[in-house]
């Protein structure tokens, strides 16, 4: 088992401009209850580091976090699609998310999270061609793996890939609850930070 990541939260802000300065940053990005926050809480070994919600779209602003040691962060942004939000605050949204991946020069990987049980949605594919039309670096997880009866999981890896357009090799499985491809994401963090 690999080192729980060192994260600390920094700080919750409605525009990258207000974000603080990093050397190098990745970006967690879903759908509303992808399990992002539970994600980022296994990541770092801590259950309590994201706020975990039953109700999609608690996260309304870009949470960010200091990779320990170093002047690297992670960035948690809110979720896309269906949210428990206020229309005046989900219509902001998108371009919140469109700013900050655009305009942050230090965003070195973007973390794709589609639910690995119901497979990626119209909005993941959505987000998915903007991000390659607008070369913006992009890494597949799939989340929720313990959620998908073993007997139809490697057909479900085959769909989720085929879905994205990349072979199975290129994406990865994750379950926070049962620490599948935990170690590995870990991994991954830490080298595209460096």
């Amino acid at each position: 088992m690999s080192q729980p990541l060192s994260l600390a939260f920094v700080t919750a802000v409605p525009a990258v401009d207000m974000l603080p300065p990093t050397r190098s940053e990745v970006a967690l990005i879903g759908r509303s209850n992808v399990g992002k926050s539970s994600l980022l809480n296994a990541l770092a070994g801590n259950r309590v580091l994201a706020a975990v919600s039953n109700t999609p779209g608690r996260t309304q602003l870009l949470h960010c976090f200091r990779v320990e040691p170093g002047q690297s962060t992670l960035v948690d942004c809110p979720g896309y699609g269906f949210a428990k939000a206020p229309k005046d605050v989900r219509v902001h949204f998108a371009p919140m998310i469109e700013a900050y991946l655009l305009e942050r020069e230090q965003l070195a990987m973007t973390v794709l999270l589609a639910d690995g049980e119901i497979g990626p949605t119209k909005s993941d594919l959505q987000m998915l061609d903007w991000l390659r039309e607008n070369s913006l670096p992009v890494f597949i997880v799939a989340t929720k793996h313990d959620q998908v009866p073993p007997s139809h999981r490697h057909r479900r890896q085959n769909e989720v890939a085929a879905a994205c357009r990349i072979e199975p090799a290129n994406m990865l499985w994750v379950s926070s609850k049962a620490g599948l491809g935990i170690d590995r994401l870990r991994e991954l963090v830490r080298l595209w930070l460096a």
